[in-house]
C-alpha cells in the first residue's frame, strides 16, 4: 500500500520545530565553544614535551576517542548524579559528552597541524630569542590554524549533526520534537523528513564553505 504523505501536520507544529531548533542552535554553540577550545588546549599538551602534560592529555584522548558520545552522555545524565549530590540537567549532560568527545577529536587535529609547520619555523624563533609559548603563539600557531581551518570546519558539522543524540536524554532539540510530533499525529514519515530537511538546509552551506576553504588554500600552497 502506498504511502500518501501529508505534512500538514508538521507545518501545524512549527512551534515545537522553532523550539527544537533552538534547542539545537544553543547546543552546538556550547559544543563548538567548549570542544574545540579544550582541544587546543589538549592539543598542546599532547604536543608538549613534558610527560607531566603529555600523559594525562593523551589518556584524555584515548578515552573519549574510544567509547561512544551516546553512552558517555547517558553515564553524565545517569551515573554522575548518583556519585556526585547535585542532579545534572539534559542540557549539561549532552554538552558534557558532545564537548569532551569532540575536544578529543579536535586535539588530534591541532596536534597534526603543529606538527606540520617545518622544524625551521621553530629555529628561527628561538633566533631571535622567542620563548616556547612565543614561538607558538605569534609563529607557529597562526600558519597551522590556516591548515587546519577545513578539518575544523568539518568538526563543527559532526558536532552540530551529534546534538541529535542529545534526545537520548530527552533535551528539547530537533530530533527530540520530530519524535514528539511523530507520536502525536502518527506521521513518522514526514516527521523525520522534515527534521532531514531542517539540517540539510543549515549544513549544506557550511559543507560547500568547507569545499571552497579547501580550494582556497590549496591555490595559496
Amino acid at each position: 500500500m502506498a504511502a500518501h504523505w501529508d505534512f500538514a501536520s508538521v507545518f501545524a507544529n512549527t512551534d515545537a520545530l522553532l523550539a527544537g531548533l533552538a534547542g539545537t542552535l544553543r547546543l552546538f554553540a556550547i559544543c563548538l565553544v567548549l570542544g574545540l577550545g579544550l582541544g587546543l588546549v589538549v592539543g598542546l599538551a599532547r604536543y608538549a614535551h613534558n610527560r607531566w602534560l603529555y600523559v594525562p592529555a593523551t589518556i584524555f584522548v584515548e578515552f573519549f576517542r574510544n567509547t561512544p558520545v551516546l553512552v558517555q552522555i547517558l553515564w553524565f545524565y545517569f551515573a554522575l548524579p548518583i556519585l556526585l549530590p547535585f542532579e545534572i540537567s539534559p542540557l549539561a549532560a549532552a554538552s558534557l559528552g558532545i564537548s569532551l568527545n569532540s575536544a578529543a577529536f579536535s586535539a588530534e587535529i591541532y596536534r597534526g597541524g603543529i606538527q606540520s609547520i617545518e622544524r625551521g619555523q621553530w629555529d628561527g624563533a628561538r633566533a631571535i630569542g622567542m620563548r616556547w609559548g612565543q614561538a607558538m603563539r605569534r609563529i607557529i600557531l597562526p600558519q597551522a590554524l590556516k591548515r587546519m581551518l577545513p578539518a575544523l570546519t568539518n568538526r563543527a558539522i559532526e558536532i552540530f549533526k551529534m546534538s541529535t543524540l542529545a534526545s537520548a536524554v530527552a533535551y528539547v532539540e530537533l530530533l527530540q520534537q520530530g519524535k514528539l510530533i511523530a507520536s502525536l499525529n502518527f506521521n513518522p514519515i514526514e516527521a523525520y523528513t522534515a527534521i532531514a530537511v531542517i539540517f540539510f538546509v543549515l549544513l549544506w552551506p557550511l559543507v560547500q564553505f568547507t569545499y571552497l576553504l579547501e580550494r582556497r588554500l590549496k591555490r595559496d600552497e
